[in-house]
């Protein structure tokens, strides 16, 4: 396992980290333990939660991924040993009705970050995070996985930039927060973090969390330069299209996912099952797992700060956990390439 700074934070953060979602809820907690301990085994030291997991969200369930791994952690004696990353929810969330998370008024403003943040501390069992992250911006964001932008008003209720950014600064401040990040945000957005941090001397996002994979490269577009120029790290989650680069679902309907049939439908649309297909092919040409050749190949971005593994069981995370030894050679690059400009980003 490789290690390197998340940004310009001071983190340390293996080149693979391991998102608990699912921990809590899809996943029962005595298969979520041993999930943790072979993550940590391997050389994962990253493990990135939120305060509305697991998923799917609800009343019943919410925080429980955060118990979880705080009960694992504490267990194991390990929390100078680990990167703890979790969440705030605002307005932004695209996880349905949140409405059980501080009512309907949940903005990231001062009041609901410090109370999130409160709440997060205590279901982890620690005294801080090391890296904060807001899950969704507060404005709505439609770039994310479409090919144009579409004006959407902001709400008069907003909650600028500047005043979220004071927020987070004074978690910092206080010794609760080590480093913040932001989730699912656009070009524009990471931009004015940067530009109000340097304006107002607060505390620099450190990281990008959003979706990077075979299938979906949008972070390229523009956000890898600003990550290369400015020191972000991405933490990219959904490495394997929400699973369909295993290959496993290649000549299987699309209510195979297990998924609404719309969202099946999507991910296993023509065009998608087209470049999965033409992924799988190369792999095998060279002998590797699909997996394997997805993981690796997000690895190996120049503007990479970790993968994030993300498995619904032990044998699951075992399979890719076989990718963190794997370095692709150049042909293998450059055909993934040829592949990616004849159908980018697949709809």
């Amino acid at each position: 396992m490789d290690y390197q700074e998340l940004g310009r934070s001071g983190l340390q953060v293996s080149a693979f980290g391991l998102g608990v979602m699912t921990f809590g809820g899809q996943t029962p907690e005595a298969d979520a333990l041993r999930q943790l301990d072979m993550a940590f085994e391997a050389g994962v030291t990253l493990f990135d939660t939120a305060e509305n997991y697991p998923t799917p969200t609800g009343p019943e369930t919410q925080g429980r991924s955060e118990e979880v791994l705080g009960r694992w952690i504490a267990a194991r004696g390990l929390r100078d040993k680990v990167v703890v990353a979790t969440k705030v929810a605002g307005p932004g969330n695209a996880a349905g009705d949140m409405t059980h998370i501080r009512g309907a008024q949940r903005r990231l403003d001062s009041a609901n970050i410090r109370a999130a943040c409160e709440a997060s501390l205590r279901r982890l069992g620690t005294d801080h995070i090391d890296l904060y992250q807001l899950h969704w911006p507060e404005r709505a964001v439609t770039t994310l996985g479409r090919s144009r932008y579409s004006r959407v008003p902001d709400a008069p209720e907003q909650v600028a930039i500047e005043e979220t950014l004071a927020a987070l600064g004074e978690l910092v401040a206080e010794g609760k927060v080590r480093a913040i990040g932001v989730c699912n945000e656009s070009p524009w957005g990471v931009m004015r973090f940067l530009a109000e941090a340097e304006r107002a001397s607060l505390p620099r996002i450190a990281s990008v969390q959003n979706g990077y994979s075979l299938l979906d490269r949008y972070y390229e577009l523009g956000l890898a330069e600003i990550g290369l120029r400015e020191g972000l790290g991405l933490l990219a989650y959904s490495p394997l299209a929400r699973g369909t680069l295993t290959a496993k679902y290649r000549n299987r309907p699309a209510d195979a996912l297990g998924q609404s049939e719309s969202f099946a439908a999507r991910m296993l649309s023509e065009n998608r099952k087209h470049a999965i297909a033409a992924y799988a092919d190369l792999a095998a040409a060279h002998g590797l797992e699909p997996a394997h050749m997805a993981l690796a190949f997000a690895r190996q971005q120049p503007f990479m700060g970790a993968v994030l593994m993300a498995a619904s069981s032990v044998d699951q995370l075992r399979d890719n956990l076989g990718a963190v030894e794997l370095s692709l050679p150049k042909e293998v690059i450059q055909a993934i390439n040829a592949i990616h400009d004849a159908n980018p980003n697949p709809k």
